[in-house]
């Protein structure tokens, strides 16, 4: 992940002659950690809702080509130095931080390295990249790196040894975890390539990594890739018996057909993993000028087809049911104005966003500081966005960990039609396809606004070419409204603070729909996950007077499934806790009415009751809004200035749990979805609540529902969060032909971790303090409460 725009400082230009002729000699030595130098690369998309001025326009380009972004230069060789104390010290030597996704380098020479592994030039030539990812280190080689090598340079982040510090000379070597598809023999295998800084600079896989092992993992099927599916619909559309059942409907142009591939899923032995396959969905355009024709407002059923994936072959074909295709829906169009055959409104007025003296964060490589929090990005293929070592910097009490790693882990979007194919629909977009993956750029002044910090994201295709999404996270900071305020009815003086967020997010599209994921970082401690939803809806075709009640009729035989989404959040969780340390526990709490009787005389007593979640099997836990549950990780040792001990609370949002029967298909591969919370000790191995490989799963309950029957002891342990959410989509008119979002999430907030509120301290805004200095003196106190006292 790399800054796609940079922003000239003064320090990187030389000042002096002197200063150019040292260039061409030898490079000093690196700074010592202390001095790291901290780079900050920024955007600007100030107007939304408008079009700018030509100069406008002009001044955001030359901002953006101010810079052209530049190869990483690996530091030179170390050298140790003596301290005057005798202590051994490393410059710093590393160039990527061991939490940093991998570089486009990195990936290149983990592929080139696999490649050369194999046994045959056939070996070598059926080789297909799933995923190249970083194999993550442990959590004391992190705090090791955290504590002398990259920011946050916090040596207490190690316990104390006799003597003093012992600074290591250097970190591990960094490693790459590959995921392998041979095409040849349809088996999957695992390799993890061991890198060094050599390789980061490497350009064109000229140097190899160390291959460390690598392993076969029998009976799966791994994440169906883009080029698959770009060539599973070429195939189709050649397909003479699919040609002749489109002319059947009317339609002679193939390059109006919209083959979309499905994963089978798991219904019966026939979808066992010896053999990949999808099930695709097929869709019409209609013939039209416009620029993004609405494709997906034709589906066209009753043909079944079967595509060998391994092979690209079709290997079952029917014309079951001869269904007309739905009229052309003149309102099925989203793009802009007269392209879709409307008018745009015309009262929309410029909305900028300014922040004159810049953003209030900063940006050294992947570290993010803003507001006293700090944190690590990262990004993975299947994941998308991760954020690590979240901590808050609270006065005296210095740097405060709260959560280790914090992710998006799976979504799972079961339909709720018994008809072919809607029963077939229920996808599991991070492990059949990849969110990562599935990532794209973001646009400044549209997904984002305002000074705006972006990271590009790098994986592998099919082939083991390395791809980069440009500009695929963004970073940058909102107003959201009153933070807090007060009035003084006795005086009429008043004290208000407005609030501002830190947003990350990326946004990517899976097939019809759109997700954006997003994490923000509030002034008074709370930390907000958000999934925003939107896209266009997966429809069904209906024969002329047939309706269903299994969705909802949209236009002319068109309908919209029933349908729902749900996502599972796992919160690596470390409240109060350095590496190292396991000193945490889960408390839920509920809210009980008091029984009537002399405790409760007035019949309006309740109180909160608390239980500590003490083994795993006791941790499947479902949300409750009547009892206004929600659940507290507290940290056993640390207390607050009333002797409480302190914590974070996980606030569930709105909710649901799987509409499906106990014995649906999709449950198989899904038992995770069961219950809104999971809670496990952490193991290094257990990142995917439905196995690492869902796709065509025969195996019931894999993941969570497998490693919880361990009934693992909670109550005081390294805790880990699986928190599963959801939304019931039953359609509207009004997602037609586009869904305005819809959100859905959770908070984390701080519960007894402060001493008082963390958002005292923030301060009036400049329009606040010059309204106070001309106004209070000079106004006289409207209230009527105190004219009469």
């Amino acid at each position: 992940m790399a800054s796609t725009q940079e922003k000239a400082t003064h320090c990187c230009i030389p000042k002096t002659n002197d200063d150019i002729k040292n260039n061409n000699k030898a490079p000093p030595p690196p700074p010592p950690p202390s001095s790291t130098k901290v780079l900050q690369n920024w955007s600007v998309a100030l107007v939304s809702g408008s079009n700018p001025s030509e100069d406008t326009i002009s001044k955001r380009a030359s901002m953006a080509t101010l810079i052209r972004p530049v190869e990483p230069i690996s530091d030179p060789p170390a050298t140790n130095t003596t301290t005057s104390k005798g202590i051994s010290i490393m410059p710093r030597a590393q160039t990527s931080h061991p939490l940093d996704p991998l570089s486009a380098a990195e990936i290149s020479v983990a592929v080139a390295t696999v490649r050369a592994a194999g046994k045959t030039p056939e070996v070598r030539d059926s080789m297909r990249f799933i995923e190249v990812a970083l194999v993550e280190p442990e959590k004391h080689v992190v705090a090791l790196a955290d504590a002398y090598f990259f920011p946050p340079f916090q040596p207490s982040l190690l316990p104390r040894t006799k003597g003093g510090p012992v600074i290591p000379s250097k970190l591990p070597p960094r490693q790459a975890r590959l995921v392998v598809y041979n095409k040849r023999s349809n088996e999957t295998s695992i390799w993890i390539v061991e890198l060094s800084e050599v390789h980061a600079a490497t350009r064109g896989g000229h140097h190899r990594g160390k291959v460390i092992s690598s392993k076969v993992v029998p009976d799966v099927q791994p994440p169906m890739d883009a080029m698959e599916y770009a060539e599973c619909e070429a195939v189709v559309k050649d397909f003479p018996p699919f040609r002749e059942a489109m002319k059947k409907r009317g339609i002679e142009d193939m390059d109006l057909v919209m083959v979309d591939p499905w994963c089978v899923g798991y219904h019966s032995d026939a979808d066992a993993p010896t053999r990949r396959l999808a099930k695709p969905l097929i869709f019409c355009r209609t013939e039209s000028d416009c620029p993004i024709e609405n494709g997906y407002a034709r589906p066209v059923e009753g043909i079944h087809v079967l595509v060998d994936m391994q092979n690209m072959v079709v290997i079952e074909f029917e014309d079951r049911k001869l269904v007309p295709l739905p009229p052309a829906d003149p309102l099925r169009n989203y793009t802009a104005g007269e392209t879709r055959g409307g008018v745009d409104r015309s009262d929309v007025k410029p909305l900028q966003i300014i922040q004159p003296e810049g953003p209030s964060f900063r940006v050294s490589g992947n570290f993010v500081e803003w507001q006293k929090w700090n944190f690590r990005i990262g990004f993975t293929p299947r994941e998308g966005l991760v954020i690590y070592s979240v901590a808050y910097v609270d006065g005296s009490r210095g740097r405060r960990p709260i959560a280790h790693r914090l992710s998006f882990v799976e979504m799972v979007v079961p339909y709720g039609d018994p008809n072919e194919p809607h029963y077939r629909k229920n996808a599991f977009d991070a492990g059949e396809d990849g969110l990562g993956k599935n990532a794209h750029s973001l646009k400044k002044g549209c997904d984002c606004l305002g000074y705006i910090k972006y990271f590009d994201a790098h994986f592998t295709n099919f082939t083991g070419g390395v791809e980069t999404i440009e500009n695929c996270v963004c970073l940058h900071e909102e107003d959201h409204g009153v933070l807090w305020k007060h009035q003084d009815w006795r005086t009429g003086l008043a004290e208000v603070r407005r609030s501002r967020r830190l947003t990350v997010s990326f946004i990517c599209t899976v097939a019809n729909y759109e997700y954006g994921f997003f994490w923000h970082f509030y002034q008074d401690g709370k930390i907000e996950a958000e999934v925003k939803l939107t896209g266009i809806l997966s429809l069904g075709a209906l024969q002329p007077g047939e309706t269903r009640k299994y969705g909802t009729t949209i236009a002319p035989g068109l309908y919209a499934p029933v349908h729902q989404h749900f996502f599972v959040a796992r919160m690596d969780m470390a409240v109060d806790c350095k590496p190292g340390e396991a000193f945490n526990q889960v408390v839920e709490v509920n809210l009980k009415v008091e029984e009537p009787g002399k405790n409760n005389v007035h019949n309006n007593a309740f109180y909160a009751e608390e239980e500590l979640l003490k083994s795993e099997l006791q941790a499947m836990r479902d949300c409750d809004p009547l009892s206004a549950r929600h659940w507290i990780v507290r940290n056993t040792r640390n207390v607050n200035r009333t002797g409480q001990l302190t914590g974070f609370k996980l606030v569930p949002g709105s909710n649901c749990l799987p509409l499906a029967g106990s014995e649906a298909k999709f449950l198989r591969r899904a038992t995770f979805l069961k219950h809104n919370l999971w809670v496990t000790p952490y193991s290094r191995e257990e990142m995917h609540p439905g196995g690492e490989f869902p796709n065509q799963n025969p195996r019931v309950g894999e993941g969570l529902a497998t490693w919880v029957k361990q009934n693992r002891s909670l109550e005081e342990a390294d805790i880990v969060l699986w928190y599963v959410f959801g939304v019931t989509h039953v359609p509207r008119l009004e997602d037609w032909p586009v869904m305005p979002v819809e959100r859905i999430g959770f908070m984390l907030m701080p519960h007894g971790f402060f001493n008082c509120s963390p958002a005292v301290d923030v301060p009036p805004s400049a329009t606040d303090l010059e309204l106070k200095d001309t106004d209070i003196a000079t106004k006289p106190i409207q209230n009527g409460i105190i004219a009469k006292l």
